[in-house]
């Protein structure tokens, strides 16, 4: 691992305003009129580990390097212990390299492609349960007070959601605190930039929690637990075996969050409720609890 760097000034956002990351393109509106709107770029970026080319992902090309190393580091391609020498980027080309210390060879696993269900055709290689087998995730504690507050800070951020849509995003928090905010056009490149970020600067999952726009799925669930995060929501829903996999690794998962609603599938042990629910909430809460006792 690197671990030896500072991480960055935080929270590290996301510019929607950025050079190259949108495009203005004309067109006419419901009623004929002519407009002109905001659309999301989408570009490849060819990923190698020293010498051997990896995959190719589409991507709004913004922090290539996190990108890259997130998505080597949740292939299980790069190991804890691994020191990355350099990560070179080439615009032009639309290659990144991600050079380590160790001789790495993963012909045989390369071959092992599974298409996942993740935006912009997600993918996997090798065994997706590897690395999985005994991981125990730390016991952290997610309060209903930092849920709601977060909520309601990442709605507000800037955002290339806000600029132009056909995107999701991916958000590191602690503590009712957005550390990282990162998007693309697939949430699994969003969280792959997160994961690069935590290697580069040698930050832990352990007292983090991941919040995403988008489903849960089993690769959601996945990744987050190999970044050693205890805690993963979001607004949208869920997938069974994305909530099977988070209920086998202990991972607290939170959806459908809406205002002060959600719903806990997984690892409810470390939810600490306490907020103070709004009337219309409290009535529902009740209702809810009246019909299950009737």
């Amino acid at each position: 691992m690197t671990g030896a760097t500072t991480p960055p000034k935080l929270p590290l956002l996301p510019n929607p305003h950025a050079p190259g990351l949108t495009r203005a393109i004309a067109g006419t509106d419901q009623t004929g009129q002519a407009v002109t709107i905001s659309v999301v770029e989408e570009r490849p970026l060819t990923i190698y580990l020293n010498s051997q080319e990896i995959v190719t992902a589409m991507t709004i090309g913004d922090y290539p390097e996190f990108l890259a190393v997130g998505f080597l580091r949740n292939q299980g391609m790069l190991r804890d212990d691994d020191v990355i020498t350099q990560v070179d980027y080439d615009d032009d080309l639309e290659v990144a390299v991600v050079r380590t210390v160790r001789k790495t060879s993963y012909e045989e696993k390369v071959k092992k492609k599974t298409r996942t269900s993740g935006c912009a055709v997600g993918t996997v290689f090798g065994d997706m349960m590897e690395g999985l087998e005994g991981l125990t995730l730390p016991d952290a504690t997610v309060r209903t007070s930092d849920l709601y507050a977060l909520a309601k800070e990442i709605n507000s951020l800037p955002s290339l959601y806000l600029e132009a849509g056909a995107i999701h995003g991916s958000v590191l928090c602690q503590d009712g605190r957005v550390l990282v905010y990162m998007e693309d056009v697939g949430r699994h490149n969003a969280v792959d930039k997160i994961a690069g970020w935590m290697f580069l600067h040698g930050v832990s999952g352990a007292d983090k929690m991941l919040y995403t726009t988008g489903r849960l799925t089993s690769e959601m669930v996945i990744k987050t637990a190999q970044m050693g995060i205890p805690v993963l929501a979001s607004r949208s829903g869920f997938t069974a075996w994305g909530v099977e996999l988070a209920q086998q690794v202990d991972l607290t998962l939170i959806g459908r969050m809406r205002g002060q609603r959600y719903v806990c599938l997984a690892g409810e042990k470390r939810l600490v409720r306490d907020a103070t629910l709004s009337g219309e909430d409290e009535d529902r809460r009740h209702r809810r609890k009246g019909a299950q006792d009737d």
